[in-house]
């Protein structure tokens, strides 16, 4: 049970990050594909699921998101990356300002895997120590 939840988390992992990547490439581009309904829908779909299959882990090995720091940090970083997210979506007022967000998202999500495979709050740092 555990390995197919994780193998879930990872391909939602993965697939959120492809469809930001592409629809950050189209607001680049102004592209009208990044109106299209699929573009608005899917990316909801995807995040929801990609949550409930952390979710469901957490569950499946009892972890304790307090006392569990590389957990509590990944939340953490979730709401930084949804945020991030927002703005480089729907809110940043100029062209700049959501690519700037945009930047920040992906290197937030990228704090985030790092998180997950080192089991720490340092992230990617953690290997150099």
């Amino acid at each position: 049970m555990y390995l197919a939840l994780k193998t879930l988390h990872t391909l939602f992992a993965f697939l959120t990050l492809s469809g930001f990547l592409l629809r950050g490439y189209w607001l680049l581009r102004n592209s009208p594909l990044l109106r299209h309904k699929i573009a608005r829908i899917a990316p909801h779909v995807i995040d929801t699921l990609f949550l409930a299959s952390g979710i469901a882990l957490i569950v499946a090995i009892n972890l304790s998101v307090m006392q569990s720091p590389w957990l509590l940090a990944k939340l953490v970083g979730l709401v930084v990356y949804i945020g991030l997210g927002m703005v480089a979506m729907r809110f940043g007022r100029t062209l700049q300002a959501r690519m700037l967000a945009f930047v920040g998202a992906v290197a937030t999500f990228a704090y985030i895997v790092g998180v997950a495979f080192s089991k720490s709050p340092a992230s990617w740092l953690s290997y150099l120590a």
